[in-house]
């Protein structure tokens, strides 16, 4: 097996290194991660649906589509991540999250915290979570990729204000992240030995489990995959937010020049038809500009260059296209 310890903070460069060594690696890989303020959704959702728009846009906080299923979750750097990267082999390929967090379990036992893998895919200290898990099978290559995060000392109301959005907003079959009562390792400790101590107790776990760790360094061949990975895909529009499922949107504003409610619908991160309502009071009728914003991405950014280029407030009387965008968000 061999164990690596990451120490990149991009996440689009550590999601890029999961799916790097799951699909040019035969040996077994065990990898701690971190990733600075970032939310990471799940493979089948919706991105849109998942995250605070304006508090993301307001602090920094990066947005990245991960491999596996499952609900999204807030990175920063209280929170530690390990993955399993496994072959499957004869066995054949099945999810089995209680495999991979045993030996969380194991080590917080060690350290006189008594932790318990619930139904799904969790990990809990006294009914709440700490752990959120998660697993991806390649099946051309006989392989099981299992991650999952460690609240060691994260901002507990930044998880909740990142992905606190009005789910009304959204109508979609994509799976919504489920809200548990969520905990701090470090809470439950004798003493607070640290995030970094505590990847140290799991990793000397690891290679007490499987005699045949070895510690690997991602080296300069390496690194420069992973990069061209990170930048052809995890870091791309298209992957985090064009992947999403289609949805429907609807949404309201209350500006200058009245009452704006937007409807429209989404398919691969294009809007494929929309419908403008309110109490406003227009220059000339809307049907141009509703026309044009028809195949634009559902990207906040583009939609507001794309306003700008139809000269919205040519359309709308007293209303901006900052003002505007607003509604589609």
């Amino acid at each position: 097996m061999l164990c690596i310890l990451n120490k990149s903070l991009d996440p689009y460069f550590n999601q890029a290194t999961e799916e790097y060594f799951l699909k040019n690696f035969d040996e077994n890989v065990f990898m701690l991660w971190q990733n600075d303020n970032t939310i990471v959704v799940g493979k089948h959702q919706n991105t849109l649906a998942e995250i605070n728009v304006e508090y993301v846009k307001g602090n920094d906080v990066s947005v990245v589509r991960r491999l596996t299923g499952g609900g999204a979750v807030y990175h920063d750097l209280g929170n530690l991540n390990y993955t399993f990267i496994m072959g499957y082999g004869e066995e054949g390929a099945k999810v089995d999250f209680k495999k991979y967090n045993q030996p969380i379990i194991d080590v917080l036992s060690q350290l006189g915290v008594e932790a318990n893998f619930s139904g799904r895919n969790d990990i809990l200290i006294d009914g709440q979570k700490f752990s959120g898990n998660a697993e991806h099978i390649h099946h051309q290559k006989q392989r099981v990729l299992h991650h999952g995060t460690l609240l060691y000392a994260s901002e507990i109301q930044d998880i909740s204000d990142a992905l606190n959005v009005n789910p009304l907003k959204f109508e979609g079959k994509a799976r919504k992240s489920v809200k548990s009562r969520v905990t701090n390792i470090s809470n439950h400790l004798k003493e607070d030995i640290g995030v970094e101590k505590f990847g140290e107790r799991v990793l000397k776990h690891i290679t007490h489990l499987y005699p045949d760790a070895i510690p690997y360094e991602i080296n300069a061949f390496d690194k420069a995959a992973i990069q061209k990975l990170a930048d052809e895909k995890y870091s791309q529009w298209n992957w985090n937010y064009g992947y999403s499922p289609n949805y429907g949107f609807k949404n309201g504003v209350k500006t200058p020049g009245g009452f704006v409610e937007v409807h429209f619908n989404v398919e691969k991160g294009i809007i494929t038809d929309l419908e403008i309502f309110g109490d406003f009071f227009v220059n000339k009728d809307l049907q141009p500009l509703i026309k044009g914003l028809i195949g634009k991405e559902h990207q906040k950014d583009k939609l507001l260059a794309a306003l700008q280029d139809l000269k919205s407030s040519d359309y709308f009387n007293a209303i901006s296209e900052e003002e505007l965008v607003q509604a589609f968000f």
